[in-house]
């Protein structure tokens, strides 16, 4: 599990396809910092295992390798990057921990667009103090969002302003602006989504054409 806080702006070191997989070498001194093998290590929002064995972490100076199935290519912008692609970086949440975003699983429900970005108000060097972001919203997962919800969009855990039938809008505060690759999106550029999971389960238990026709019954 995540919280959707990133911790780092990481750098694509290299990309090696192997069939219908890829094999992704990060950098990210950070999250490596104490980054053993088997760890799990969310990249732009998807949930990814550390595969270098420890003495390797060691000696590679902040650099990590992943495994990338072809699920996750198809269902995620994770095909899209290239070495050089800056991406962003957050490690599993330790149980205790304060949770400063929302429980994000780093499971990618689809992929939307950046429609738009509005700059607000600008401080006294002219730059925005903050931004209203649209991104496109896949139909199946619109009835997940409802204003002042959460959203994760690439790996950070954000608040919905609007939720319309196929879009959504959230407002990006200058931290975010700098310290993600939310700051340097174009128009056009794809992301990762990932829903409330609470929304899923609510669904799934006020669905009762999933439940058994006996349940609830007394004897």
């Amino acid at each position: 599990m995540f919280t959707g806080i990133i911790e780092e702006l990481g750098e694509v070191v290299s990309i090696e396809e192997i069939g219908e997989s890829s094999r992704i070498r990060l950098r990210g001194p950070l999250v490596t910092a104490d980054a053993r093998h088997g760890d799990s290590i969310a990249v732009n929002g998807v949930c990814l295992t550390v595969l270098d064995d420890n003495d390797r972490l060691a000696e590679r100076d902040g650099e990590f390798s992943a495994d990338v199935m072809r699920e996750t290519l198809q269902r995620s912008s994770l095909g899209a990057l290239r070495p050089g692609s800056r991406v962003n970086l957050e490690r599993a949440m330790a149980l205790g921990a304060r949770l400063g975003g929302h429980l994000v699983q780093g499971h990618v429900d689809a992929t939307g667009t950046l429609l738009s970005r509005a700059p607000g108000d600008l401080d006294a060097d002219g730059n925005p103090r903050w931004e209203v972001l649209r991104f496109s919203l896949p139909q199946p997962i619109s009835r997940y969002l409802v204003e002042k919800g959460s959203i994760t969009v690439d790996g950070v855990s954000l608040t919905v302003v609007e939720a319309a039938h196929d879009t959504f809008t959230v407002s990006l505060i200058p931290a975010t602006l700098a310290l993600t690759t939310l700051g340097a999106k174009a128009v056009g550029d794809p992301v990762n989504l990932e829903v409330d999971v609470l929304a899923k389960y609510v669904e799934r238990l006020l669905d009762t054409r999933a439940l058994p026709d006996t349940l609830g019954e007394s004897k």
